[in-house]
């Protein structure tokens, strides 16, 4: 079944530990592991440099990453667009995380990624 006619829970299914992933490696700032589910267009937009640069920085002012809560799942013609309330440990207020969601054959890559 394409991504796009898949019920919530299922897309949810399959971004939760995408994302979980991008976190955890982002925290540990482990490049490969950070792209392993991007897609070719995001990992040219993502040097090694540039990651490192994004998670001292942010590891600095806000702390890590803390509960998360989803929102909102956007339905496009070809990808899935959801969005969820982060925390950090550092600093108060909730954020936005996003993720773009594809699919490309029999896997599920991550198109676009932020916190914000």
């Amino acid at each position: 079944m394409n991504l796009t006619q898949q019920s919530d829970d299922d897309i949810l299914s399959i971004a939760n530990p995408l994302m979980d992933n991008l976190m955890d490696a982002s925290t540990h700032i482990d490049y490969e592991r950070h792209i392993r589910d991007f897609s070719d267009r995001l990992k040219s937009q993502l040097p090694k440099e540039r990651l490192e640069s994004i998670c001292r920085e942010y590891q600095s002012t806000k702390g890590f990453f803390a509960s998360r809560e989803f929102v909102k799942l956007f339905r496009r013609p070809d990808s899935i667009a959801i969005v969820w309330r982060q925390c950090f440990t550092k600093q108060a207020g909730e954020f936005v995380a996003e993720m773009v969601l594809v699919q490309q054959g029999d896997r599920y890559l991550v198109d676009h990624v932020m916190v914000f």
